[in-house]
């Protein structure tokens, strides 16, 4: 069977959350990747079979924001478009399902990728303020109108709590009822790790990333933003040079706030981003003339419990490695997002148990993953984790440093909000 070939790959900084592209939509961050890739491959845009986009925050201008971003690219109208939603996996998901399409040779040629602007995550209004709005609409004469306006308190339209409706209710999982910050503090208890545990995590992750900063400018194309576009943005800007352990120490606990160990600093930073590929059949890659960063071997989900749902990673990567009928050593570069740190850390100890590995079956597919391998230029907590965009950037950031380091095998992974877990293995 012909590989799945990864032609060429492209993103945008991450910005974090009301910073850089704040006057940049979803559709906007998409179509300015999607163009990207277009123009370095130079593909007729009357080729591409399909576009599939992730994205988890879907916006009510832009429904199917696959599709808009589609058409905002200049692909013809009768280029078919759809949007994919499986949490923090929507990006890897939009790329699987490229793989799989070419696979079933329904189309050889696909757009696929991930973007989101968490910035622009649509304020819900709390359930009160909903209520007298509707029977405002409904209010017949002037004088019940009035009447009605008199009926909104402060408490109404306290933006904070609106706010908390709109962006942590999009980040909470309604089978559990935990955010994901709570299902975090659930694995901090549950394995005993520290909050300095935390901490430190989370500076190396900054050192990293600061390191690398130069280096990830080579998957990025730089984002003349609005609204005064004097300014290009060619780099992330999550990463923090003077991060401390001391400072870090002085954040207080962001969800349990008299018992926990998770903080702002120690957790992925809520961000905006996009990131797109040209996917093709192999035979296709060929007559492109174009050698593909690298080509997907195979992919593989997992699911467990919504309230431990950082743990997805330990069960998505031995899986994926049974299916490709490979060992965990035998992977030259490992990437698991960094949703927070202490779902890093407890995939990492989850990994190298043998107790771990005999309860789920999973002997041989798992071990101690070697630190070096492991995040080399920094993750999420430095980052920033767009949620329908990460699991794209994951695939990109990892071929990009299996290409400069020479390298043939190398493995990403990430946690999905309701309790899922996504691995890709990916060959050049």
């Amino acid at each position: 069977m012909e590989r799945i070939a990864i032609v060429d790959g492209v993103r945008t900084p991450l910005c974090k959350m009301g910073t850089d592209f704040n006057d940049l939509g979803a559709a906007d961050l998409g179509r300015i990747v999607a163009r990207e890739v277009i123009e370095r491959t130079g593909i007729d845009v009357k080729e591409i079979d399909e576009v599939i986009f992730g994205n988890v925050g879907q916006p009510s201008n832009a429904s199917n924001i696959g599709r808009v971003i589609s058409i905002m690219s200049g692909l013809p109208d009768t280029t078919p478009a759809y949007t994919v939603h499986r949490n923090c996996a929507s990006g890897i998901d939009a790329v699987v399902q490229a793989a799989m399409k070419i696979k079933l040779e329904e189309g050889d040629c696909y757009l696929a990728g991930g973007a989101e602007s968490m910035t622009n995550i649509e304020v819900e209004l709390i359930k009160p303020m909903q209520d007298e709005l509707m029977a405002l609409t409904k209010a017949k004469t002037m004088k019940d109108r009035l009447r009605m306006m008199m009926k909104f308190y402060p408490k109404f339209i306290n933006i904070n709590k609106s706010l908390q409706y709109g962006l942590w209710m999009g980040l909470t999982d309604p089978t559990c009822g935990l955010g994901m910050g709570h299902t975090a503090e659930v694995l901090a208890k549950e394995y005993g790790i520290t909050r300095e545990e935390q901490d430190q995590f989370a500076m190396v992750s900054h050192q990293k990333a600061v390191a690398a900063r130069e280096i990830l400018k080579e998957e990025i194309v730089p984002v003349i933003a609005p609204p005064k576009y004097k300014k290009a943005v060619d780099v992330d800007n999550g990463p923090r040079e003077s991060q401390t352990l001391e400072s870090l120490a002085k954040l207080k606990p962001a969800f349990d706030k008299y018992n926990g160990t998770v903080t702002a600093g120690n957790a992925s930073q809520i961000s905006d981003g996009a990131c797109a590929f040209l996917i093709t059949s192999e035979k296709r890659a060929k007559k492109l003339g174009k050698e593909p960063l690298g080509y997907m071997k195979t992919y593989a989900f997992a699911a467990v419990e919504p309230h431990r749902m950082g743990m997805g990673p330990a069960h998505a990567i031995p899986l994926v490695l049974k299916k490709a009928k490979m060992r965990l050593k035998e992977m030259q570069a490992i990437e698991i997002n960094e949703a927070f740190a202490v779902q890093a850390l407890a995939c990492l100890r989850e990994l190298a148990s043998q107790d771990f590995a005999k309860k789920f079956g999973y002997e041989g597919y798992t071990g101690e993953i070697d630190p070096k391998k492991f995040n080399v230029n920094g993750g999420a907590v430095a980052l920033g984790h767009p949620v329908g965009t990460t699991g794209a950037r994951l695939i990109l950031t990892m071929l990009k440093h299996m290409k400069r380091h020479d390298l043939n095998i190398g493995l990403i992974s990430l946690c999905v909000g309701g309790g899922q877990g996504a691995a890709v293995i990916l060959e050049r």
